[in-house]
């Protein structure tokens, strides 16, 4: 009888934790994070959610403050850590891949959309302004020569998701998706219980080209279609070239995918402008990569992962 009564309170007990328990559901939350809408959804409690979206944006906001277009900061521990990977990327790339084209971001009218085409002789006069290695990196400091300027662009966006999906993981989310304008990270499952299905978006059409599926990855995507400009038919992109000034030819668009998304980020401009994309991927056998070229024939390198062709 004492034994039927034991089991009897421990099962009361155990019927009371489960209903004190507080439980996770889907939350969802949009902000701007670098003039871009962004997504953020968790499995978690509710009463806790505004907490984990404060810590995000807050997070976020810092990575404004450090990399924005118009900020110079070269002391911030942040900002040597990033260059640090920015620099790693550089030099596998061959130059490919270059912060340092703040001059021509500027002078084609990237950086307050006055868009223009530059003059040959005003590019002339910009390429030596052109390329990481002029930069010198002190302990507290970089330092750059006179009239460089650094963009951020290609990479600071996916550090800063990188920085939020970890803390969120730290804080025992375990499952979640944070999305900011096609650069994104998720990990654990979807809320189907599966793998999350991330459209890429069509070059030149309407809806998407592919869906992938991935868990416990991130993404990013550089395309021509992103931002641009015509004139007399003739389009003109932000990814410049930094070996000729001009922006990259021969690709609409390229999505890389990885555990990074910093580098993802980074990876997708390199390979846009690389004549050869397949040995930089190659250097990096834990991301793969999607490329749609400009006659809008497809590729896959590197490391593989679940994609769905859809009919165009």
């Amino acid at each position: 009888m004492a034994r039927k009564f034991l089991s009897f309170c421990l099962l009361i007990s155990f019927i009371i934790t489960l209903s004190c328990s507080p439980k996770r559901k889907w939350q969802t939350s949009t902000f701007i994070y670098f003039d871009t809408v962004c997504q953020l959804k968790v499995l978690c409690p509710p009463a806790d959610f505004n907490l984990y979206r404060r810590q995000v944006r807050s997070i976020f906001s810092e990575i404004e403050a450090h990399f924005s277009p118009g900020v110079n900061d070269l002391t911030s521990p942040l900002v040597l850590k990033l260059f640090s990977e920015a620099f790693k990327i550089y030099k596998d790339s061959k130059g490919d891949f270059d912060i340092s084209v703040g001059p021509l971001s500027k002078a084609w009218g990237f950086l307050d959309n006055t868009y223009r085409v530059p003059s040959k002789n005003e590019i002339s006069r910009i390429l030596p302004l052109i390329g990481m290695d002029k930069i010198k990196k002190e302990k507290t400091k970089l330092i750059l020569k006179d009239k460089m300027k650094l963009d951020w662009g290609a990479i600071a966006k996916g550090y800063g998701l990188d920085l939020a999906a970890m803390s969120l993981q730290e804080k025992g989310i375990k499952r979640g998706f944070i999305n900011a304008g096609g650069d994104l990270f998720c990990w654990g499952k979807n809320p189907e219980n599966s793998s999350w299905k991330i459209g890429v978006k069509h070059p030149r059409k309407k809806g998407y080209l592919a869906i992938l599926a991935i868990k416990d990855l991130a993404a990013a995507t550089t395309g021509d279609y992103q931002r641009y400009f015509e004139i007399n038919g003739q389009r003109y992109h932000h990814v410049f070239n930094p070996h000729t000034g001009y922006p990259a030819q021969g690709k609409q668009s390229v999505t890389v995918i990885g555990p990074q998304a910093s580098t993802c980020d980074a990876l997708a401009t390199a390979l846009f402008i690389s004549r050869k994309p397949e040995i930089i991927i190659n250097k990096y056998p834990d991301f793969g990569a999607f490329i749609v070229y400009s006659n809008g024939k497809t590729s896959l390198l590197g490391r593989s992962f679940d994609i769905r062709f859809l009919s165009n």
